[in-house]
């Protein structure tokens, strides 16, 4: 039976709210729910205790950017042509150019296709215009296309897997690139009984990711990082998030939400994963053989992010909940988060590097929300056929 929850003002749940079907957190899970804990407290049995060093004192680290204005570093990204993982390039490109590095972006396929006619590669310009250089072409040829150029840095933010990056790597290697970072993905966590994933929690052996960050750490790069997102959202993602609540919530439709929607997630702000990245960049050497969750500090429920959403939109929420199973579909068509608990920390960020998170989804989803509005999403015609079934089966109308 749907269970229907119609808001007028939303606001964000309290995460002790009712029980759900899912395992319920533990107290040391709640602890770390707004990541505020300023100690790392000690691990239960199935994980290796992790230590990091003390985070410098804001002096210490005047002095360290100092240093860093006066190195500059030539930096190579490496860049997807899809997905959500391009805008992280994007960012990343931007803000090391402000900071006065050197530039080089290459993205996969042509820069004719139709992939760059969307966000964020119709923002090259702004790179190009800060200083930065963009080429095209297949990143296993990349010594061809970047020819005698030079490079301290370079960033894979677009393989997946080992055939993938293999040749970029070797070429890096071969060519005496200093550092090398790479983009993996907070996926390949094993599920576990305590939340949220902290860098040394188990992975999925057979995760084509996990194969790259092995062989990578084998090249002996003078300083190697790898670094593992979730979800996020900014200015140029052209991969649905919080659109997909916007793209209902707009038309007066009901949100059908898997589960209980109290099952916790995070959502970073891309600008956060960039400050991370370009951190590992100028502080070379803190960061060498480390593994970064790419993250937020926070986590949010499902509920509570439609909720957001809503308020966002100036507009009234009706939640439905549904079980996928009974209604017969597959809860990763018809919706665009894992139907889990699902959220890491990022511990090693914050004690090693000195990373502060600056996300905040309240004031964060206005800003998407108008952009939302200002290229007309609101207005396009859509179709929501899985939404439909979902309805249909729970006997809840739709006003069209």
């Amino acid at each position: 039976m749907a269970a229907a929850v119609t808001i007028a003002a939303p606001t964000l749940p309290s995460l002790h709210s009712s029980s759900c079907s899912l395992p319920p957190l533990t107290h040391r899970s709640l602890s770390f729910v707004a990541f505020t804990s300023p100690t790392i407290t000690k691990l239960s049995s199935h994980r290796s205790p992790r230590r990091f060093p003390s985070a410098p004192s804001t002096s210490a680290f005047s002095i360290k950017a100092a240093a860093a204005a006066a190195d500059k570093k030539r930096v190579l990204v490496v860049n997807a042509n899809s997905g959500g993982h391009a805008v992280i390039g994007f960012y990343f490109a931007q803000q090391l150019l402000s900071s006065g590095h050197e530039v080089t972006v290459l993205t996969v396929g042509d820069e004719s296709s139709d992939k760059m006619k969307k966000p964020p590669f119709t923002r090259f310009s702004e790179l190009v215009s800060a200083g930065g250089k963009t080429v095209w072409g297949n990143p296993a040829q990349v010594g061809d296309i970047v020819g005698t150029a030079k490079f301290d840095v370079v960033l894979d933010n677009n393989g997946k897997d080992l055939d993938t990056v293999k040749p970029v790597a070797d070429w890096a290697k071969s060519a005496g690139v200093e550092q090398f970072l790479y983009i993996s993905s907070a996926g390949i966590y094993k599920p576990l009984d305590e939340i949220p994933h902290v860098e040394g929690d188990l992975v999925k052996d057979d995760a084509s990711h996990v194969s790259v960050e092995k062989y990578m750490a084998g090249l002996s790069f003078s300083s190697w990082a790898v670094f593992r997102p979730q979800y996020m959202i900014g200015s140029g993602n052209n991969k649905d998030c919080e659109e997909w609540f916007f793209d209902r919530i707009v038309r007066d439709r009901p949100v059908p939400i898997p589960g209980s929607g109290m099952q916790l997630t995070n959502i970073s702000h891309v600008r956060d994963l960039s400050s991370m990245l370009s951190l590992a960049v100028e502080n070379s050497a803190a960061a060498n053989g480390k593994i970064f969750n790419c993250v937020s500090d926070r986590a949010v429920t499902f509920d509570g992010l439609a909720k957001l959403c809503a308020r966002a939109a100036g507009r009234e929420l009706k939640i439905i909940h549904y079980d996928p199973k009974a209604v017969g579909i597959d809860a990763k068509k018809a919706f665009p988060f894992r139907n889990m608990h699902f959220y890491a920390e990022p511990r090693a960020a914050k004690e090693i590097l000195g990373w502060t998170g600056t996300t905040n989804l309240p004031e964060d989803l206005k800003e998407r929300f108008d952009e939302y509005v200002k290229i007309g999403r609101d207005k396009k015609p859509m179709q929501f056929d899985i939404d439909d079934k979902i309805l249909e089966s729970l006997k809840v109308a739709v006003t069209v």
